[in-house]
């Protein structure tokens, strides 16, 4: 009686990585990856948005290496320029990226609390997570609005 709990948890090197889009229609784009993303992984999401959203594509994306790597200008150069234009956010700026909202309300709303016994487990609360806040479009939207992006 009295005392604090404390729990024992075994550290690893295991970890999930996410990329993900926001579109102005109030949609949102997740994969999910058990290893660190890298261009390869970004080329295949962008070639997805292509798949599911008709029409050019207008990316807004932070400065990341990953996003101006020689892959990425390849991907470009071969032929994703025509339908894909890439415009970058001023260097630090969390504010005017809709999705740190959306990662916001993610961790500190939908998946509050969470405690997953494995990446399995974690991948399926993300993606219920994720399913929940597709469910809420007025957060999308203020996210978005927050952004000044519309």
């Amino acid at each position: 009686m009295g005392e604090t709990p404390i729990l024992h948890h075994t550290l690893s090197r295991d970890h999930l990585s996410v990329i993900g889009a926001v579109g102005l229609h109030e949609r949102l784009y997740f994969q999910v990856h058990e290893a660190a993303i890298s261009s390869a992984e970004v080329i295949r999401f962008l070639d997805h948005l292509q798949r599911v959203i008709p029409g050019q594509l207008l990316i807004v994306w932070d400065g990341a290496p990953i996003h101006r790597s020689n892959a990425i200008r390849h991907y470009l150069r071969d032929g994703a320029a025509e339908w894909i234009h890439l415009e970058r956010f001023p260097g630090y700026a969390p504010e005017v990226d809709p999705e740190e909202g959306i990662w916001r309300h993610l961790k500190q709303v939908e998946m509050r609390n969470l405690c997953c016994r494995d990446l399995q487990e974690t991948r399926r609360a993300f993606r219920a997570a994720c399913q929940r806040l597709r469910h809420k479009p007025h957060i999308i939207r203020s996210c978005l609005r927050h952004s000044g992006l519309i």
